[in-house]
């Protein structure tokens, strides 16, 4: 029987190391690779084609939300599962919207991570009891229409990358770097961001990335 193709993606060293002992104890499970950061993890779901990816949140460079965009465009048949520490309403908002298979937290997960997986290869969807009642809140809280007039919404995938990237204080020639651009290009990014945005400084944008769950900051 095929098994499932896992890619880990977590900038702790050992947190990686540690999910691949535990999956490594499953028949059905093969760890076909690691990344330490969005954009490895990007890269490696392109060059592997993974069933499953595990998706930490905060990670340097490109986060977790902005790889699973990525990610769910390019190689749209990988499934998708957050494995975070973070119970935060915008995250869980975002990262739901962005088309995850699940949500789970990493203080809950132990030995039920492998059930996790399997329910999301087989095309389950999976939360976190406590995830799963924000996500009803959430719903509960939309417009008659479905919609929720977030304005994060109105960027274009490549401008939400910019404004997480920005919002950390990366300056144009870091982001065109990371994000393989011109400096012009991300100069027009972060304008354009900012026009839509309706922000009229970095600080401003920084305010906004936080109150919408694009950062955070680190207690």
């Amino acid at each position: 029987m095929a098994k499932i193709r896992v890619l880990i993606a977590d900038d702790h060293a050992i947190v990686r190391e540690g999910i691949k002992a535990l999956l490594n104890l499953a028949d059905d499970m093969d760890v076909v690779g690691m990344a330490a950061d969005g954009r490895e993890a990007i890269e490696r779901a392109q060059a592997l084609e993974p069933d499953v990816v595990l998706m930490d949140i905060a990670m340097p460079g490109l986060g977790g939300l902005e790889a699973t965009i990525e990610i769910r465009k390019l190689v749209p048949r990988t499934r998708i599962l957050v494995l975070s520490q973070y119970e935060d309403r915008e995250y869980i908002r975002r990262f739901l919207k962005a088309g995850v298979s699940g949500y789970v937290l990493k203080k809950s997960a132990g030995t039920d991570l492998t059930g996790a997986i399997r329910s999301v290869f087989r095309g389950g969807l999976v939360l976190a009891p406590d995830i799963a009642r924000e996500a009803m809140r959430e719903h509960a809280a939309l417009s008659p229409d479905g919609s929720d007039a977030d304005p994060y919404a109105s960027l274009t995938d490549r401008e939400k990358q910019v404004l997480k990237l920005v919002a950390e204080g990366h300056s144009n020639k870091d982001v065109a770097g990371l994000l393989g651009i011109s400096v012009k290009t991300a100069m027009s990014h972060r304008e354009h961001v900012m026009a839509k945005l309706g922000l009229h400084s970095r600080t401003e944008l920084i305010k906004f990335a936080l109150r919408e769950g694009i950062i955070r900051v680190e207690e």
